[in-house]
């Protein structure tokens, strides 16, 4: 497990899956295999299969912690959702409630959840099956989501059906709303509690039309959550590569641009949602381009 400080707090990186090899055409159709070549002569095998060309991600969560305060930000695949056209995800058993055990999180102890986005990889385990039904795996927390994105995904799910988004909107998302834990909020909402007032979102659409960044804030210490506005190292040294799942590709680009344009060469830690471990580190000018510096593993 990844730990790293923000003044006050304490955050911490827990694998649902990893690593994972994403085929290159799968995740980035316009990615070509000599661009891979060159970026993985850059980056080296911990990134990019020297075999395959696929690209190696993980699926992970954050804990943030100040006090007794727990929070978590997105939660990664989840046990038991069918995901029949990922096989990695389908069905599965897994040990992510033990890790987080290990870190000393029970899901009693969680006081709120938050969605970076909407999409099935990032909200997993906002719910558990339990006697053939999906409830809450986090029955204390509240479970903060920007409304325009859960707006945007309601309006495709009564267009396209259940099995929209892999199902998740029905697994994932409506049962923390039925259960009346869900909280929207806009995309510039700030954490109001004591202990956590210096955690707060900012809209940054592209990838989906209500992505957030959440920031972590203490003093002149600052970290921000990326979501999927980052992806792959590589593309700190692309910015205009979105993924195939970004829905609005040019705002995703240009975006991503001005999240690395913002934070090179500064003192902001950068927590992705699906870097290899460690996962966490620092953007820097690299002549025209930009890099990736990583936290020590």
């Amino acid at each position: 497990m990844t730990a790293v400080a923000i003044g006050g707090f304490h955050l911490e990186r827990v694998a649902d899956i990893e690593p994972v090899a994403l085929p290159t055409k799968r995740g980035f159709p316009d990615l070509t295999p000599e661009l891979v070549r060159t970026y993985l002569a850059e980056l080296g095998p911990k990134f990019i299969n020297p075999e395959t060309l696929d690209l190696f991600i993980s699926f992970h969560t954050w804990i943030i912690r100040r006090g007794d305060r727990v929070i978590l930000v997105d939660l990664c695949i989840g046990d038991h959702k069918d995901r029949p056209n990922r096989p990695d995800w389908h069905r599965r058993s897994s040990d992510f409630l033990d890790k987080l055990a290990r870190a000393g999180v029970k899901p009693e102890d969680v006081d709120a959840v938050l969605c970076t986005h909407l999409h099935a990889d990032h909200v997993g385990w906002n719910t558990k099956l339990e006697n053939g039904r999906w409830v809450p795996t986090f029955p204390n927390a509240r479970y903060l989501m920007a409304e325009a994105e859960f707006n945007h995904w309601k309006a495709r799910h009564a267009r396209e059906g259940d099995a929209m988004n892999h199902g998740s909107f029905v697994d994932s998302v409506l049962p923390v709303v039925t259960s009346g834990q869900a909280d929207m909020v806009s995309t510039s909402h700030r954490v109001v509690h004591d202990v956590d007032s210096g955690v707060h979102l900012e809209g940054m659409p592209g990838h989906t039309p209500g992505t957030v960044l959440i920031h972590v804030e203490d003093g002149a210490q600052h970290g921000v959550f990326t979501g999927d506005i980052l992806h792959h190292p590589f593309q700190l040294a692309c910015p205009d590569m979105h993924s195939k799942y970004c829905e609005d590709p040019a705002l995703s680009a240009k975006n991503r641009l001005a999240l690395c344009e913002r934070y090179a060469d500064t003192k902001s830690r950068i927590l992705t949602a699906h870097f290899p471990d460690p996962s966490t580190g620092f953007i820097e000018r690299d002549g025209g381009r930009f890099r990736f510096r990583f936290d020590p593993a």
